[in-house]
């Protein structure tokens, strides 16, 4: 059994952070302790999940549809990237049309236009281009799944067909970095060589990399945007999973900046001065669960039980108030939320009562299996919220067992789907998302176009109902009707009980007093390049 202890204290040695890292550091240099265990891949397809967007993706790379992060109060909103502007074209719905931001270099020189996007969608689409990448394709494919066909217009316009009108498309390319196609030929058309010598648009360019122990950024001084210029020279990105060994390195001063430290510590690191930031980001941590028949998550009179078992105010008070509660895959007061009529509350008797209307009782317990990871993107403290599970799960009479494995290793597990063979024996999985847009939010879970390898649809939920109410989401450009059909989704996912809620994330964050300049929005993603040390 995983214990809570062995959760906070487990590792004591830091990883290697150079000499650098020991000295007294010039102004200009943020080090930050990530929650992943490696350097997300550095080639334009991050993986480690959504936390290698936030470092790699929109460090290095940009998309052409971006994130405005300049807010700690109000949403983050799409806005323009490497796109001016996107539209719809009127003779046919189905095609997009993108215009160009003109301007702008890659790190290595050459221009960006409309070659580097079809370079980049061939990268991801096209399995007879020299530019295929199957590994980059697992990753990026999730952001172009609707795309049948794209086309160069000019020099700086493209257009991109789906397969059917889908007013949300644009807002899957935020998860959809542009590459160089002049630097991919420079190493020998090798996305292997590439991640060695990446090139990207974005404020940030690549300095020194060593696998498993650090990347090191430094600023690129010929940004197109020139008020978002990096204001430090560097940033060092440092895998360091375990949580003990983030808050040791912040408060020894080996690094400014920490995801996720831990609970216990935060009275400490606010006696040495360094500064808890949260925000209410979109993002959810649950259990997605097996539809697959013959699972035992297939009843819902189960899944129902399941949600009914957790006291979710106490998991908050475990994270000394580092989460929220969750009853759906948004908090209760957003416009998607909807009215399900299942409440999804702390109520251990009734959650007996439907397991033994399922069969399930002393003589006969449900027995679970479900993978989780160590640390990783969002996951918050999956050691100790899951050990919590695992005892409240004991007191309703089921036993769960976990499967533990590396953050990557899980979201290849997920990838693959509940139907792989290396599944057979589960019933769920513990992977975090983020909620900032429709398709993330809800559509990749439910839509049965979206089971692996196209999408997230990991238990295999095949309801005419969601695909009929994804279908209707795709075709409504009017913002309030979107609303009313997303608050729809979610009211069936919540009345069907399709995954089990836990917390949503406030994506804490430990930072030092000698950090500036830093903005914690109200999104996943951050802007780095306010950020000064000093």
């Amino acid at each position: 059994m995983l214990t809570r202890r062995a959760a906070l204290l487990a590792g004591t040695a830091l990883p290697f952070i150079g000499s650098s890292a020991v000295k007294a550091q010039q102004p200009s240099i943020l080090r930050i302790a990530m929650t992943l265990a490696d350097i997300p891949a550095t080639d334009g397809a991050p993986d480690q999940g959504t936390e290698g967007i936030r470092f790699m993706g929109y460090t290095m790379y940009e998309p052409l549809v971006a994130w405005d992060l300049s807010s700690a109060t109000a949403p983050a909103k799409l806005v323009p990237g490497l796109a001016t502007k996107w539209y719809q074209d009127p003779a046919d719905p189905t095609k997009w049309i993108f215009e160009l931001r003109q301007g702008v270099k890659f790190h290595d020189g050459s221009d960006f236009n409309a070659d580097a996007v079809i370079f980049t969608l061939d990268r991801t689409l096209n399995d007879k281009s020299p530019s295929f990448d199957r590994a980059g394709r697992s990753v990026l494919i999730a952001a172009v799944w609707p795309v049948i066909g794209y086309r160069k217009i000019d020099d700086y316009k493209v257009e991109i067909q789906t397969k059917g009108v889908d007013t949300i498309f644009p807002s899957l390319l935020n998860r959809f970095p542009i590459a160089s196609p002049a630097n991919f030929e420079k190493v020998g058309r090798d996305w292997q060589a590439y991640r060695k010598s990446p090139s990207g648009t974005g404020p940030w360019k690549m300095k020194a990399w060593t696998p498993r122990e650090r990347a090191e950024l430094e600023r690129n001084s010929d940004y197109w945007d020139k008020a978002r210029i990096p204001k430090s020279e560097r940033m060092v990105l440092l895998p360091i999973p375990d949580v003990s060994t983030r808050t040791a390195a912040l408060l020894s001063g080996r690094v400014d900046w920490i995801e996720a430290p831990a609970p216990d510590s935060l009275d400490k690191l606010r006696a040495g001065g360094c500064k808890i930031e949260t925000n209410a980001i979109p993002h959810m941590w649950p259990y997605t669960l097996s539809m697959l028949p013959g699972a035992p998550t297939a009843d819902i009179r189960v899944r129902k039980a399941l949600n009914l078992a957790i006291d979710r105010d106490a998991m908050v008070k475990l994270l000394n108030g580092l989460a929220a509660p969750a009853v759906g895959c948004v908090p209760a007061d957003h416009p998607w939320f909807g009215n399900p009529s299942f409440k999804i509350r702390y109520d251990p008797a009734e959650a007996k009562k439907l397991l033994a209307e399922a069969g399930y009782g002393p003589q006969k317990k449900l027995k679970m299996k479900v993978a989780i990871s160590t640390s990783g993107s969002g996951q918050m403290y999956p050691l100790i919220m899951n050990e919590f599970i695992q005892q409240q799960f004991a007191e309703v009479g089921v036993e769960l067992e976990f499967q533990v494995m590396d953050w990557n290793a899980l979201l290849n597990f997920m990838r693959q789907g509940a139907k792989a063979p290396e599944a057979a024996s589960f019933s769920a999985i513990n992977v975090s998302w983020n909620t900032m847009d429709p398709h993330n939010a809800f559509m990749r879970f439910v839509d049965s176009q979206q089971v692996p390898p196209k999408g997230s649809n990991w238990g295999y939920i095949n309801d005419p109902e969601f695909d009929k109410l994804a279908a209707e989401a795709r075709s409504t450009s009017d913002p309030a009707e979107l609303d009313k059909v997303l608050a729809k989704i979610n009211t069936r996912m919540v009345d069907e009980a399709v995954f089990v809620w836990f917390v949503h994330d406030v994506w804490p964050n430990a930072i030092s007093s000698k950090v500036k300049g830093y903005v914690h929005p109200k999104s996943w993603y951050v802007d780095f390049s306010p950020v000064t040390v000093g």
